[in-house]
């Protein structure tokens, strides 16, 4: 026997017998007896993290997306993204920009797969509307069009929903991008959008 291994085995029966208890994780979080609005408290935790919230109708979500947009030139659009979202003077369409290109964009517009109420968290799979994980990375302004039906209350409710897709590359995002230093003095914008707007479609 090592010293390592003799060093490890006093560990070992110093300790004692300590059994793993066991775990049971929840698959599904239930609404609470009170009937918590999980979009109202989606669009509260979103706004904790210093996003822009702006909830609107259906037929009001084109004017909401323009005055997100309010003052941009130029802004990038995944493939399948509905019409008449972003002005034709305004969309950049996504062939392939490179990270360069990218910076040099004033804003992308996506839709998202998931809303998650509890943790204020969306959810993009890159699929359809969402485009590329760089679209929403390297942009200065993130606007995200999340509809209340895909809001759900917390993360296991996320991975429920997602199902297959959760083996995905997925993207999670928990308001702009935002770091600190060791005195805690907050710096956005270093890993991604400084300004994320979400638009809650009710």
């Amino acid at each position: 026997m090592s010293a390592r291994d003799d060093v490890l085995a006093r560990v070992r029966a110093a300790w004692g017998p300590n059994p793993r208890p066991e775990i049971t994780v929840p698959t599904t979080v239930s609404a609470p007896p009170d009937g918590t609005d999980w979009a109202e408290l989606f669009a509260e935790r979103v706004a904790d993290y210093r996003a822009d919230v702006v909830r609107c109708s259906e037929a009001d979500l084109p004017t909401a997306v323009g005055a997100a947009l309010a003052g941009a030139a130029r802004v990038v659009v995944p493939d399948g993204l509905p019409d008449g979202l972003v002005p034709d003077a305004l969309r950049l369409r996504d062939t392939g920009l490179t990270a360069t290109e990218l910076d040099a964009v004033d804003a992308v517009v996506t839709t998202a797969t998931l809303g998650i109420a509890v943790t204020g968290t969306i959810v993009l799979d890159h699929g359809p509307g969402q485009g590329r994980r760089a679209l929403t990375l390297v942009p200065d302004r993130h606007v995200c069009v999340v509809r209340a039906e895909q809001v759900v209350p917390d993360v296991p409710d996320a991975i429920a929903r997602l199902g297959d897709v959760a083996i995905r590359p997925l993207t999670w995002i928990s308001g702009p991008s935002a770091t600190s230093d060791i005195e805690l003095n907050r710096v956005e914008g270093v890993h991604g959008p400084r300004m994320l707007t979400v638009i809650l479609v009710s």
